[in-house]
This record gives C-alpha cells, structure tokens and sequence, in this order.
C-alpha cells in the first residue's frame, strides 16, 4: 500500500485547523493531526474547536472541500492532578470531524495515578471510536519505550496504543530491537521526522531542538529507517517543527518540503519486513525488501 502522510501541528505552529488543511492539502497531504486541546502555551493561539463553533464550521468546510482527513487530535496530557474529563469535548469535537486518535502522554511521577488516568481516557474515548496513543517523550515523566510500555500493559484497554516518534525514540536511548517485542496492533500512526544524531546533555535544548530545529528525512542525522522498518506500516504524521526554516520559506512551501523530502528518503530506504525465525526456533527478525 502507499504511504500516507498527515501535517502535524507542531510543523506549522500556530496555524488553524482550516489554515492547516488547505495547506496540507496543497502540499499533497491525505490527513491533519490537530491541536484543538488548548494547552496555555506562550505563543500558542487557542483552537479549542469544541469552544468556537464558527472555527469548526470553517474546519468542517475546509476538510469537506478538500477531502484531507483528520488523523489525531493532541495532546491530552496527563499531569498531577489532571482529571481526564475535561478531554471530553475535544473528543467529541475529534469524532465529528472524523478523527481515529487521541495523542497522550504522561507528565506526573506518580505512576498508579498516571497510569489509572491513561485507563480512564480510554474509557472515555471508546464511545466515540477513538483510540488513545501513548507517546512517550524523553523530557516528561514517561520518557522511554519501557516506561510507555509498563503503562500500556497495566492500563490493557483494546482502544489503547503506543505512538513513536521518531525524535523521542532516538533521545530515549531505546535501541531498535526493542520495538521487535511490541504488540503489532500497538501501532497506529507514528510521528516522522529528524534531528542531529549528537543527543543534547540539558533538558533545555533538548526541549529547545523538539519544538524549533528538527530536520528533513534525507538530512545527516538520526538513522530513521532502522526505527520505521520495525513498525508496521502506518500513517506518518510528519511533526517537524524548524522555525528558521519555517520562517525563510513560508509554512506552506516549508511543508511541502518536509513531505517531498520524506518521500525521496523513503523511496531511497524501502520497508523491509520480517519473513522467517531462525534455526533454533526463537524469533529473530530478518528482513527483506518489498520493492
């Protein structure tokens, strides 16, 4: 099957949702993944589409017209003291425009509550059909594969998954052949992007590159196709924020670039996929090209 691919947030911040689509569909896009969870960031507008009901009609007209899809919705964020209700609205905000998933991660220490809120937001999003995906992000509480995958076991909800991002994956320190041991139908859509191989030593640039400096796909930098080829085939979110770059071209050259280069990268890298165990019966993956 041909690869799919959504505009995420993230690379055109600031954007709205209908700005977003018809930009993502210009630049040849099939879906958005879009923030409509206000998060009270410095700099960020709020496009609480539940809360501005002209905003969704305008999203709901943009996705008509131009047949993008929404992929996700971010970021239901789980910290101390959070209570996973008041996710509820841009849940149900998600279902009408079509949405498949809700992005989460975890930012408290404690890990029963933590991980009895990760349960609840399941819960809660069943009804509308959405799934709920942990990401795990090496600056929060859940900052690696094992942690995400402690909490996904415990939580064991059917509508519960693991979103990897490509950057995170790589700062966590996680090796590769540890996505080997995940549950296939875990994975859902990941975030596709870039960034220098040097891990930075302080959380403050490395929050600093996450949000303003990552990189094209064909750029020297993090091996992606060593993470993407043991993951099944999913939508990629391209969530690859670069300001300076942002600003020097414009959001929507910058995004068409951001997919043109994430094509030829992946056309130069084919999925390659597992096709035997060895001699001695225990599994070991080996792959081979699909092209």
């Amino acid at each position: 099957m041909p690869n799919q691919f959504s505009l995420a947030y993230l690379t055109v911040l600031g954007c709205s949702p209908p700005e977003m689509t018809y930009m993502a569909a210009k630049a040849g896009y099939d879906f958005v993944s879009l923030r409509p969870i206000y998060m009270g960031l410095p700099g960020e507008p709020n496009y609480a589409l539940a809360e501005n009901k002209q905003l969704m009609r305008e999203t709901k007209s943009a996705m008509s017209e131009t047949g993008v899809k929404l992929l996700d919705i971010e970021l239901a964020r789980i910290y101390e003291g959070v209570d996973p209700k008041r996710y509820l609205s841009a849940m149900e905000a998600a279902a009408e425009l079509g949405g498949r998933h809700v992005l989460s991660s975890i930012w408290t220490d404690d890990r029963n509550f933590g991980i009895e809120c990760f349960a609840e937001l399941c819960d809660l999003a069943k009804p509308f059909g959405l799934t709920i995906e942990l990401e795990f992000v090496p600056i929060a509480s859940v900052y690696n594969l094992k942690g995400a995958m402690d909490v996904l076991h415990t939580a064991n909800r059917e509508n519960a998954g693991l979103m990897i991002d490509i950057h995170h994956f790589h700062r966590s320190g996680d090796k590769v052949e540890d996505l080997e041991d995940v549950p296939r139908e875990w994975f859902r859509y990941l975030h596709l992007c870039n960034a220098s191989a040097e891990i930075p030593s302080s959380k403050e640039e490395m929050t600093r590159v996450l949000r303003e400096e990552r990189l094209y796909l064909n750029e020297e930098g993090i091996d992606v196709a060593s993470i993407i080829n043991r993951i099944p085939q999913v939508p990629y979110s391209i969530e690859l924020p670069n300001v300076k770059r942002a600003n020097e071209l414009g959001y929507e050259e910058f995004a068409r670039q951001c997919l043109q280069t994430a094509k030829q990268y992946l056309d130069k890298h084919p999925r390659k996929k597992y096709v035997s165990h060895d001699a001695v019966g225990q599994d070991q993956l080996r792959f081979h090209s699909t092209r």
